[in-house]
């Protein structure tokens, strides 16, 4: 398992959507309205890229899937209001806090 974040700017509703739902399928938690984040192995991981690969406008739209080990999320600075909790599971909570 690898933690992942997955950031996108999208300018379609219908195919940011669709992005949504792969990322909760894969069993990511949003942490912001753009933000995805989780641990999923590479075959997921590898899944979730050639999904949005496949729905995405390349000239219009931006995802980065940053993957990261636990010293380096360890190292994360926070600032301001951090995650929005309502889109937050407890488990990513509790990696931060």
């Amino acid at each position: 398992m690898t933690l992942v974040w997955v950031i996108y700017d999208i300018v379609k509703n219908k195919t940011r959507s669709k992005v949504v739902k792969i990322c909760k399928d894969a069993g990511l938690y949003r942490v912001q309205k753009s933000v995805f984040l989780g641990d999923i192995n590479s075959n997921s991981r590898d899944s979730v890229i050639l999904e949005i690969e496949s729905i995405i406008d390349p000239e219009a739209d931006s995802v980065y899937i940053f993957p990261m080990d636990k010293a380096t999320f360890e190292g994360i600075t926070l600032l301001g209001q951090a995650f929005d909790k309502k889109y937050v599971s407890d488990e990513i909570i509790t990696r931060f806090f």
